[in-house]
């Protein structure tokens, strides 16, 4: 089935919020931002703003109703600056106008004076001065310093990893006004409307049932419209309840890229301990997250960080510690991965830098260490059905690394100026909310009395093909035209306590539950059919829009069916719900069975450098993935491509870069760079692992969100490689992104 938005999208039909029609008397906001990333505020004069003919009204935080509190797992983050200034671009008013233009005019007429406070970047000097968003934890398995007594080889090293701008198409936005009785309707660009809803209700001092949050669909999302897409909405609600009026703010692209967090940058060391054999018997990492001013989703981030520290190799003894560094950055938040590639990146460093220093190729290290059934994770979790093997065995000859390297050599041997190189990169990524109480969804489905169907979940579509897999759902449980379905909005109000899309859980969690709600309502009508047709319910199918006795068709239709259900007084609307089961952590002890399941991969990527110019072109990535059973591969296939070039942007040209005063110097797309189509690989080879799936995933189909973003860590090593073809003695540094200029530099200095 083909992604039911497409057609709508290239036509111009989809609705996204800057689509919506304005309502009469629509006013403008603007935040007035810290120019700032660490102050005191002594005074702010508004008077030549206000007195500006369009402008309706500035708010402070002294306007606010209710809290002054954004912070969704700790509080810990104002929506408007009061006294003090946590990071640059931090709001401080709310600036109503009749046009952004006006905004834009008054926000320049205001004067701010303020007293500079230290400024703070590296995550490694916050631990130093002991700035932590909350303390430090470690996970555990064996007795990690009596296995490095033992073993035969011991390296260390450092890893860093940079952040990442989510650079959605959409930038971040919120339409809101009010309605009767004190309420009001919000139109958000949100991964979380429940979030959005809960912290409207905080901070105007209203129930939440007087908050109702509506999403049609969002231009990308990658994490962060999860939980930073709040404030934006937050500020429009806030300005329409007290001015009592219809309000609309679409951040313009510099201004969202200024004030909204990124991927997580980290600093991080490494002690990897090997026996003769190349058995990884010990591993030691510390972790250095740079959260920014607050909390945000950091904590959650972490957690995936340490789970994910050891990627798919089986290690007896292991330490991994994190700390979540408060920094004057603004608040770092999701990305795809959430965590998991940067505990991943350091591994694989170690790996590498064991494989250098025995001068042997990483890929026997890798190896020899894979999962198999029967192993633990640091965290307790035991693997079932694992795949690690059979992904990397099936990559690796599938597509012939042996041939593949002899090619590489044979280039490299007739070429000084150009190299080659191949990355291989194994993946292994748990598929669930760590946080146990959020893997929960709900969905509503109304049979109408001609038959069609309307469903309402609480998932959000952004481009991930979600009301596609859905709607494959409903027909294939009532066996009925994809025509005759209709995907509503997700709204607070049709569908109420919702977890956000991602985890890359959203179809798995909203899936289970529409598939619940379906069968519950096929078991009702078909008591109707059953009675009509005198036969067994259990013998009764649906197909093709018929009902089918024991395989048979009958002259019973769908809608007729349903048109004698209304008429026996049958109720034709359902809610289902669904929690994962068996999953379960306890923080205590850092240990339990977190993850519905976990996806495998392996992946192969070749790279040609200039080492003249430090420039570089990825040749090929052919890789094999742990579909399961793919409900849709055109979508699932989609995602792979979309998540490995997203992947091999952050480890290659993505450089976020800040001052050392808190101030973003890569501000816009002249000087953000992300993958284009000359960046991308020649060639993406995608095969589908051969695997029965998992009863945790919708239709044993697994989540393909979120892990292959992690097969573009590969591209490091495949360049890195590369350098090493040229120049064996260049010093290994793992320090991504792999820009040009580091390139460059690496090609031609020594250890």
């Amino acid at each position: 089935m083909i992604n039911v938005d497409s057609i709508h999208h290239v036509r111009g039909e989809s609705i996204y919020l800057d689509d919506i029609p304005l309502r009469s008397g629509t006013f403008h906001a603007l935040t007035y931002d810290a120019p700032v990333a660490h102050a005191h505020i002594d005074s702010v004069d508004y008077t030549e703003a206000l007195a500006m003919d369009g402008v309706k009204a500035i708010l402070t935080y002294k306007d606010i109703p209710g809290e002054n509190e954004i912070g969704g797992i700790f509080p810990d983050e104002p929506l408007l600056a009061e006294h003090e200034i946590h990071f640059w671009g931090m709001p401080i008013a709310i600036i109503i106008a009749e046009t952004e233009y006006v905004c834009r005019k008054a926000k320049k007429a205001i004067k701010l004076k303020y007293t500079e406070l230290p400024v703070i970047v590296d995550p490694r000097e916050a631990r130093r001065q002991d700035s932590l968003i909350f303390p430090p934890r470690t996970f555990k398995l064996g007795n990690v310093e009596k296995a490095f007594e033992a073993c035969t080889y011991i390296y260390e090293g450092q890893v860093d990893s940079n952040g990442q701008e989510h650079l959605y198409i959409e930038t971040q936005g919120a339409y809101a006004y009010p309605t009767e009785n004190g309420s009001i309707r919000i139109s958000s660009s949100t991964q979380g409307p429940t979030a959005v809803q809960k912290t409207i209700a905080n901070v105007l001092g209203i129930a939440m049932h007087k908050v109702e949050v509506d999403v049609t669909r969002l231009g990308g999302g990658f994490g962060g419209k999860e939980d930073q897409a709040t404030p934006w909405a937050v500020i429009t609600a806030l300005a329409s309840y007290i001015l009592k009026c219809p309000i609309k703010y679409a951040l313009h692209r510099m201004d969202d890229m200024r004030m909204t967090g990124k991927r997580h940058p980290y600093s991080s060391d490494f002690k990897i301990g090997l026996d003769a054999d190349l058995k990884i018997k010990a591993y030691q990492a510390t972790f250095h997250q740079n959260a920014g001013a607050s909390a945000d989703l950091s904590p959650a981030v972490m957690e995936r960080t340490l789970f994910h520290a050891t990627n798919t190799y089986f290690i007896p003894d292991v330490e991994v510690t994190a700390y979540s560094c408060k920094t004057n950055l603004p608040p770092n938040t999701a990305f795809r991965g959430f965590g998991g590639p940067q505990g991943m990146f350091v591994i694989e460093s170690a790996i590498r830098q064991a494989a250098k220093a025995l001068g042997i190729k990483a890929r026997k290290i890798q190896k020899a260490n894979l999962l198999k059934n029967g192993d633990s994770f640091p965290y307790g979790q035991i693997i079932d059905r694992g795949e690690a093997t059979n992904a990397w065995d099936t990559c690796l000859s599938k597509f012939d690394i042996e041939q593949l390297e002899e090619n590489v050599a044979t280039f490299n041997k007739e070429n000084s100026r150009y190299k080659k190189g191949i990355g291989i990169m194994p993946i292994c990524f748990g598929i669930s909310f760590t946080n146990t109480p959020m893997n929960h969804a709900r969905a509503l489905v109304h049979i109408y009395l001609d038959g069609s169907v309307g469903i309402s979940t609480g998932g959000v579509e952004m481009g991930q093909g979600l009301n596609t897999k859905m709607i494959q759902i409903a027909m294939s449980e009532f066996g009925i035209d994809p025509s005759k379905i209709k995907i509503e909005t997700t709204n607070t109000t049709r569908v109420a306590n919702t977890s956000p899309s991602a985890a890359s859980a959203t179809a798995d969690l909203n899936g289970k539950a529409l598939e619940i709600a379906c069968r519950a309502l096929k078991d009702r009508i078909f008591e109707v059919a059953a009675d009509e047709l005198q036969s067994s319910s259990t013998a009764l199918s649906i197909k093709n829009n018929l009902v089918y006795v024991d395989g048979k068709a009958t002259t019973l239709s769908w809608k007729s069916l349903i048109t004698k259900a209304n008429l026996a007084r049958v109720c034709l609307t359902e809610n289902g719900h669904y929690a994962t089961p068996i999953i379960h952590f306890d923080k205590s002890k850092e240990k339990g069975h977190p993850f519905a399941y976990h996806v495998y991969g392996n992946s192969i990527t070749t790279v040609t450098v200039d080492c003249l110019r430090g420039i570089y072109d990825f040749d090929s990535v052919h890789l094999v993935h742990d579909f399961g059973k793919s409900m849709n591969t055109a979508i699932d296939y989609g995602q792979i491509e979309g998540g490995l070039v997203q992947g091999i942007g952050w480890m290659t040209m993505e450089e976020l870069l800040y001052n050392e005063k808190g101030r973003l110097l890569s501000n816009a797309l002249s000087t953000y760079k992300i993958p284009d189509i000359y960046s991308v690989p020649k060639v993406i080879d995608i095969k589908a692992l051969g695997t029965d799936g998992h009863p945790l995933a919708i239709r044993r189909s697994k989540a393909v969100g979120e892990p292959p973003l992690m097969y573009g860590i590969g591209a490091y090593f495949a360049i890195q490689n590369a350098i090493l073809a040229f120049n064996p003695d260049s010093k290994l540094r793992f320090d991504a992104p792999y820009t040009p200029e580091k390139v460059l530099m690496d090609l031609y200095q020594n250890e």
